[in-house]
């Protein structure tokens, strides 16, 4: 009914054989692959990894990547690919936007459902300037995704976590208000949420209400938790940087109630992945503790899946 898995990017050192290796013998059923370019320069943590090159996709490689995952019993959610391509800088943005549509075609090649990514933002711009890039940006990516057979699943992270990315953000698909004006503008039913509970708490917002509010745009779902210190957001408050009152933590060692969660998913039906998203700085001392990770994280989750 629900499908354990994780996100490679956490495994940035493992080739694809080792990342699917690593999902089958740990008793998870599927995996997200990253797929960033591989010649890439993007420094951020977690990004520029790449266990699936879209770049060169040959037939050979589509074969060689379905048979390998057949091979181990397993599948891919999603490809993922987390960039701005709302970035101010055009030239970027067009990069960023190209690469989009080489991962949606990549996912036809290799029959994967969803590619999960941002919609972008330009963080000095306000939200009507940004939706209004949304849709001048995105309907051409959507009608792709479209003609492709695959979905796309927008996280809601705010992308607000060092101090370039001020005030704003780079991914303004944050809030469920947000979201309402995004569908409005793109209506179309491949346009929807790769969801992740832990960026509403600190946002002091309901993690559960969404998915019986958007029970229909669910195309993915992240596991991950966040801490909210209070102590320090009762000396910086909401306005200051995020990462100076909360931390990304593994699930089971943050604020999110599981349970609650998971009887909110089987509430509304929801049949798919649930892949856990490593971003704990606590374990990022060694790949023992990288691996410890994503087996802590399974070991709490494996509860609620039977």
């Amino acid at each position: 009914m629900l499908h354990l898995g994780f996100v490679s990017a956490i495994l940035a050192d493992s080739t694809f054989e080792q990342v699917v290796d690593f999902v089958a013998e740990n008793q998870f059923k599927c995996v997200e692959l990253m797929c960033w370019p591989t010649g890439g320069s993007d420094t951020r943590r977690y990004a520029g990894v790449s266990h699936v090159d879209v770049d060169n996709l040959t037939d050979e490689k589509v074969t060689h990547i379905g048979g390998y995952l057949s091979e181990k019993g397993v599948y891919a959610s999603a490809l993922g690919y987390y960039p701005n391509p709302l970035d101010p800088d055009t030239a970027q943005a067009k990069y960023y936007v190209d690469h989009i549509k080489k991962v949606i075609k990549g996912a036809a090649k290799l029959k994967i459902p969803v590619v999960n990514t941002f919609v972008g933002r330009d963080p000095a711009k306000n939200v009507a300037y940004n939706l209004d890039k949304f849709a001048e940006t995105w309907e051409d990516i959507v009608k792709l995704a479209e003609e492709e057979g695959v979905k796309i699943g927008i996280e809601n992270c705010p992308m607000f976590f060092t101090n370039d990315e001020w005030p704003g953000g780079k991914n303004l698909a944050t809030t469920p208000s947000i979201w309402d004006k995004m569908f409005e503008r793109i209506p179309s039913a491949t346009l929807g949420l790769n969801y992740d509970p832990s960026h509403m708490v600190w946002q002091m917002m309901d993690y559960t209400k969404p998915l019986y509010d958007y029970r229909d745009r669910l195309h993915h779902i992240h596991l991950k938790d966040a801490k909210v210190y209070k102590d320090k957001l009762d000396r910086v408050g909401i306005m200051a940087n995020p990462l100076e009152y909360h931390s990304p933590k593994l699930p089971g060692l943050g604020d999110i109630n599981w349970g609650k969660f998971f009887s909110a998913l089987t509430d509304i039906r929801y049949r798919g992945p649930v892949v856990i998203e490593v971003e704990d700085k606590a374990f990022e001392g060694s790949e023992e503790d990288v691996r410890t990770a994503i087996l802590t994280a399974r070991n709490h989750l494996k509860q609620f899946l039977g």
